[in-house]
């Protein structure tokens, strides 16, 4: 009697497997969270402003004093409205290192927010590589640095050497 065997996913991918295959983005945005926090406090300050001017206990207002005053609480309150309000449209470019294709693709949103190519090269192409803690530096085959980019973790640093390692020197 023959046996069967019915498990045909005995054993699992290893884990450098999986870190070679998964694309990896890495975005060049800048501190966007303290900009934007310093805006709003600015805004939300300018406000306050605009009406404790009117709040404030002063001498006799003078005919001559309430039109600047007028002015300059209006122009407080445009300001701080318009820095509460304001919405950063980051135009900064994303590496997206694709896995299958084996290439960097450098993506830049256009005027209408969507993503472009503007630089395409494959991983033969690139002349080297070489990881510091907290960035990557790609060099051409002529030995001149063509990107710096930013590694947001430790996990994306080595899905992108894994990812490289194949094609690309890398150097210590």
């Amino acid at each position: 009697m023959a046996v069967m065997n019915t498990n045909t996913f005995e054993q699992s991918a290893p884990r450098a497997a999986f870190e070679k295959s998964v694309p990896v983005l890495i975005t060049f945005a800048p501190n966007w969270r303290a900009r934007m926090f310093l805006m709003k406090a600015a805004g939300a300050f300018l406000i306050v402003s605009a009406f404790s001017m009117w709040l404030m206990p002063g001498g006799v207002m003078g005919a001559e004093v309430w039109p600047l005053k007028l002015v300059a609480s209006l122009m407080f309150l445009i300001v701080g409205v318009s820095l509460l309000t304001i919405q950063v449209m980051d135009s900064r470019p994303d590496a997206y290192f694709d896995p299958i294709r084996r290439e960097v693709r450098i993506l830049q949103k256009n005027e209408n927010g969507r993503p472009q190519t503007v630089l395409r090269r494959s991983y033969d192409s690139l002349g080297g590589a070489r990881f510091a803690d907290d960035q990557v530096e790609l060099f051409d085959v002529d030995g001149s640095l063509l990107m710096k980019l930013p590694l947001e973790s430790a996990d994306v640093g080595s899905a992108l050497k894994g990812q490289l390692s194949q094609n690309v020197t890398i150097f210590a």
